[in-house]
Protein backbone atom coordinates (compact mmCIF):
# COMPACT_ATOMS: atom_id res chain seq x y z
CA UNK A 1 0.00 0.00 0.00
CA UNK A 2 2.60 2.15 -0.91
CA UNK A 3 -0.03 5.12 -1.99
CA UNK A 4 -1.05 5.18 1.63
CA UNK A 5 -0.65 8.95 3.01
CA UNK A 6 -2.12 8.14 6.85
CA UNK A 7 -2.01 4.87 9.35
CA UNK A 8 -4.50 5.20 12.05
CA UNK A 9 -3.39 3.21 15.09
CA UNK A 10 -6.15 1.49 17.41
CA UNK A 11 -5.00 -0.24 20.42
CA UNK A 12 -7.51 -2.01 21.93
CA UNK A 13 -8.18 -4.00 25.09
CA UNK A 14 -11.61 -5.25 25.54
CA UNK A 15 -13.38 -3.10 23.53
CA UNK A 16 -15.63 -5.48 20.64
CA UNK A 17 -18.32 -3.89 21.65
CA UNK A 18 -17.22 -0.14 20.79
CA UNK A 19 -14.52 -0.82 18.19
CA UNK A 20 -16.53 -0.92 14.93
CA UNK A 21 -18.13 2.67 15.13
CA UNK A 22 -14.10 4.07 15.99
CA UNK A 23 -12.52 2.10 12.86
CA UNK A 24 -15.54 3.08 10.40
CA UNK A 25 -15.36 6.28 11.22
CA UNK A 26 -11.50 6.19 10.32
CA UNK A 27 -12.22 4.50 6.99
CA UNK A 28 -14.95 6.87 6.36
CA UNK A 29 -12.08 10.00 6.10
CA UNK A 30 -11.38 10.74 2.67
CA UNK A 31 -7.29 10.09 2.08
CA UNK A 32 -5.47 7.34 1.58
CA UNK A 33 -4.69 5.35 4.66
CA UNK A 34 -4.23 1.87 6.67
CA UNK A 35 -5.96 1.17 10.21
CA UNK A 36 -3.65 -0.71 12.17
CA UNK A 37 -5.95 -2.60 14.85
CA UNK A 38 -3.99 -4.12 17.77
CA UNK A 39 -5.39 -6.15 20.39
CA UNK A 40 -3.65 -6.37 23.64
CA UNK A 41 -4.99 -9.72 25.12
CA UNK A 42 -8.41 -9.09 25.03
CA UNK A 43 -10.83 -11.36 27.00
CA UNK A 44 -14.19 -10.53 24.73
CA UNK A 45 -14.86 -11.33 21.61
CA UNK A 46 -12.70 -9.07 19.31
CA UNK A 47 -11.75 -11.52 16.88
CA UNK A 48 -15.57 -12.34 15.74
CA UNK A 49 -15.74 -8.42 15.74
CA UNK A 50 -12.52 -7.74 13.45
CA UNK A 51 -13.40 -10.92 11.55
CA UNK A 52 -16.40 -8.46 9.60
CA UNK A 53 -12.88 -6.55 8.09
CA UNK A 54 -11.00 -9.32 7.04
CA UNK A 55 -11.67 -8.78 3.27
CA UNK A 56 -11.15 -4.78 3.55
CA UNK A 57 -7.40 -4.20 2.65
CA UNK A 58 -6.90 -1.03 4.31
CA UNK A 59 -7.17 -2.78 7.69
CA UNK A 60 -4.41 -5.12 9.34
CA UNK A 61 -5.23 -6.31 12.87
CA UNK A 62 -2.50 -7.77 15.09
CA UNK A 63 -2.56 -9.29 18.52
CA UNK A 64 0.12 -8.54 21.28
CA UNK A 65 1.78 -12.00 22.42
CA UNK A 66 1.62 -10.31 26.12
CA UNK A 67 -0.38 -7.26 27.42
CA UNK A 68 1.67 -4.80 27.23
CA UNK A 69 -0.37 -1.34 27.51
CA UNK A 70 -1.27 1.40 25.58
CA UNK A 71 1.89 3.06 24.99
CA UNK A 72 3.81 -0.14 23.89
CA UNK A 73 1.32 -1.07 21.78
CA UNK A 74 0.93 2.28 20.14
CA UNK A 75 4.51 2.15 19.83
CA UNK A 76 4.33 -1.22 17.60
CA UNK A 77 1.75 0.51 15.09
CA UNK A 78 4.30 3.00 14.49
CA UNK A 79 6.87 0.38 13.84
CA UNK A 80 4.96 -1.15 11.39
CA UNK A 81 3.69 2.01 9.93
CA UNK A 82 5.05 2.89 6.53
CA UNK A 83 2.88 6.01 6.02
CA UNK A 84 3.97 9.52 6.46
CA UNK A 85 1.86 10.65 9.22
CA UNK A 86 0.29 8.38 11.81
CA UNK A 87 -2.45 8.95 13.94
CA UNK A 88 -4.07 7.70 16.77
CA UNK A 89 -8.09 6.73 17.55
CA UNK A 90 -8.61 5.16 20.98
CA UNK A 91 -11.28 2.03 20.56
CA UNK A 92 -14.05 3.99 22.29
CA UNK A 93 -13.68 7.40 20.55
CA UNK A 94 -15.16 8.23 16.92
CA UNK A 95 -13.93 10.76 14.10
CA UNK A 96 -16.30 13.34 12.46
CA UNK A 97 -15.63 13.09 8.36
CA UNK A 98 -13.06 15.56 7.22
CA UNK A 99 -10.99 15.42 10.35
CA UNK A 100 -7.40 13.89 8.67
CA UNK A 101 -7.53 15.72 5.89
CA UNK A 102 -8.08 19.32 7.08
CA UNK A 103 -5.20 18.36 9.77
CA UNK A 104 -2.74 17.07 6.92
CA UNK A 105 -3.52 20.04 4.68
CA UNK A 106 -2.98 23.08 7.41
CA UNK A 107 0.27 21.05 8.78
CA UNK A 108 1.59 20.97 5.18
CA UNK A 109 0.86 24.57 4.40
CA UNK A 110 2.73 25.58 8.00
CA UNK A 111 4.92 23.29 8.26
CA UNK A 112 3.96 21.30 11.00
CA UNK A 113 5.04 18.04 12.68
CA UNK A 114 2.38 18.28 15.35
CA UNK A 115 -1.66 18.23 15.05
CA UNK A 116 -5.07 17.89 17.03
CA UNK A 117 -8.64 19.15 16.89
CA UNK A 118 -11.09 19.81 19.14
CA UNK A 119 -13.37 17.30 20.63
CA UNK A 120 -17.18 16.98 22.05
CA UNK A 121 -17.39 14.94 24.82
CA UNK A 122 -19.87 11.76 24.97
CA UNK A 123 -20.87 9.83 27.98
CA UNK A 124 -20.19 6.18 28.28
CA UNK A 125 -23.14 5.18 26.26
CA UNK A 126 -21.76 7.01 23.36
CA UNK A 127 -24.40 9.66 23.99
CA UNK A 128 -23.21 13.23 23.30
CA UNK A 129 -22.81 15.54 26.21
CA UNK A 130 -23.12 18.74 24.58
CA UNK A 131 -20.12 19.86 26.16
CA UNK A 132 -16.91 20.57 22.98
CA UNK A 133 -13.85 20.90 23.95
CA UNK A 134 -11.99 23.67 22.08
CA UNK A 135 -8.28 24.24 21.02
CA UNK A 136 -6.30 26.85 20.36
CA UNK A 137 -4.70 27.53 16.96
CA UNK A 138 -0.71 27.38 17.46
CA UNK A 139 0.49 25.08 20.56
CA UNK A 140 3.59 26.38 21.31
CA UNK A 141 5.76 24.99 24.19
CA UNK A 142 4.77 27.22 26.94
CA UNK A 143 0.83 26.39 26.41
CA UNK A 144 1.21 22.25 26.49
CA UNK A 145 2.91 22.74 29.62
CA UNK A 146 -0.23 24.38 31.22
CA UNK A 147 -2.19 21.31 30.24
CA UNK A 148 -2.40 19.02 27.64
CA UNK A 149 -5.03 20.26 25.41
CA UNK A 150 -3.84 17.44 22.86
CA UNK A 151 -5.88 14.41 23.07
CA UNK A 152 -4.56 11.59 21.48
CA UNK A 153 -7.48 9.85 19.54
CA UNK A 154 -7.21 13.46 17.90
CA UNK A 155 -3.53 14.14 17.26
CA UNK A 156 -1.64 13.58 13.56
CA UNK A 157 2.12 13.43 14.12
CA UNK A 158 5.14 12.87 11.19
CA UNK A 159 6.10 9.17 11.44
CA UNK A 160 9.62 9.93 11.40
CA UNK A 161 8.86 12.70 14.76
CA UNK A 162 7.04 9.78 16.90
CA UNK A 163 9.50 7.49 15.83
CA UNK A 164 12.19 9.88 17.87
CA UNK A 165 9.34 10.13 20.46
CA UNK A 166 8.08 7.11 21.36
CA UNK A 167 5.41 6.65 24.30
CA UNK A 168 7.14 5.88 27.10
CA UNK A 169 6.13 5.44 31.02
CA UNK A 170 2.68 3.86 31.41
CA UNK A 171 2.48 4.82 35.31
CA UNK A 172 1.90 8.05 33.52
CA UNK A 173 0.57 10.37 31.11
CA UNK A 174 3.03 9.04 28.52
CA UNK A 175 1.01 10.86 25.63
CA UNK A 176 1.40 14.08 27.42
CA UNK A 177 4.58 13.23 28.04
CA UNK A 178 5.60 13.07 23.82
CA UNK A 179 3.54 15.89 22.95
CA UNK A 180 5.79 18.15 25.17
CA UNK A 181 9.06 16.50 24.26
CA UNK A 182 7.97 17.03 20.42
CA UNK A 183 6.74 20.66 20.60
CA UNK A 184 9.69 21.49 22.78
CA UNK A 185 11.66 20.18 19.65
CA UNK A 186 9.99 21.72 16.73
CA UNK A 187 8.58 24.66 18.53
CA UNK A 188 4.69 24.57 18.23
CA UNK A 189 1.65 22.02 17.17
CA UNK A 190 -1.21 22.96 15.04
CA UNK A 191 -5.11 23.17 16.72
CA UNK A 192 -8.12 23.13 14.46
CA UNK A 193 -10.89 24.62 16.82
CA UNK A 194 -13.63 22.09 15.37
CA UNK A 195 -14.68 18.99 17.56
CA UNK A 196 -13.50 16.75 14.62
CA UNK A 197 -13.05 13.93 17.76
CA UNK A 198 -16.04 12.73 19.69
CA UNK A 199 -14.25 11.46 22.86
CA UNK A 200 -16.09 8.62 25.42
CA UNK A 201 -16.00 9.75 28.90
CA UNK A 202 -15.34 6.14 30.76
CA UNK A 203 -14.31 5.46 34.71
CA UNK A 204 -12.58 3.05 33.63
CA UNK A 205 -9.73 5.00 31.81
CA UNK A 206 -6.64 6.02 33.86
CA UNK A 207 -7.68 9.38 33.95
CA UNK A 208 -10.76 8.36 35.49
CA UNK A 209 -9.54 8.82 39.25
CA UNK A 210 -8.97 12.54 39.63
CA UNK A 211 -6.44 12.01 42.60
CA UNK A 212 -4.15 9.58 40.69
CA UNK A 213 -5.02 11.49 37.23
CA UNK A 214 -3.02 14.27 39.33
CA UNK A 215 -0.40 11.98 40.49
CA UNK A 216 0.48 10.91 36.66
CA UNK A 217 0.73 14.79 35.63
CA UNK A 218 3.15 15.71 38.27
CA UNK A 219 5.33 12.73 36.85
CA UNK A 220 4.75 13.60 33.36
CA UNK A 221 6.51 16.71 34.10
CA UNK A 222 9.17 15.03 35.59
CA UNK A 223 9.64 12.31 33.08
CA UNK A 224 9.81 15.56 30.74
CA UNK A 225 12.85 16.42 32.19
CA UNK A 226 10.97 19.19 34.26
CA UNK A 227 13.16 20.17 37.55
CA UNK A 228 11.31 19.68 40.61
CA UNK A 229 9.91 23.33 41.89
CA UNK A 230 9.26 23.76 37.81
CA UNK A 231 7.20 20.92 37.42
CA UNK A 232 4.88 21.88 41.06
CA UNK A 233 4.48 25.26 39.42
CA UNK A 234 3.25 23.99 36.07
CA UNK A 235 1.21 20.80 38.22
CA UNK A 236 -0.71 24.05 39.92
CA UNK A 237 -1.25 25.60 36.74
CA UNK A 238 -2.54 22.28 34.85
CA UNK A 239 -5.16 21.43 38.16
CA UNK A 240 -6.47 24.91 37.51
CA UNK A 241 -6.83 24.66 33.74
CA UNK A 242 -8.38 20.72 34.13
CA UNK A 243 -11.11 21.81 36.45
CA UNK A 244 -12.12 24.69 34.46
CA UNK A 245 -11.80 22.52 31.01
CA UNK A 246 -14.59 19.86 32.41
CA UNK A 247 -16.59 22.31 34.68
CA UNK A 248 -16.68 25.39 32.98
Amino acid sequence: MSEVKVSVIIPVYNGAKVISQAIDSALNQDVPLEVIVIDDCSSDDIDDVMASYKNDPRVRFEKNESNSGVAKTRNRGVAMSGAEYVAFLDADDIWREGKLKKQIAAMEAQNAVLSSTGRELMDASGKTTGRVIPIIERIEYKDILKHNMLSTSAVVVKREVMQKYPMEHDDSHEDYITWMKIIKEYGFAIGIDEPFLMYRLSEGSKSGNKFKSARMTYKAYRYAGLGIYSSLIHFITYAFNGVKKYYG
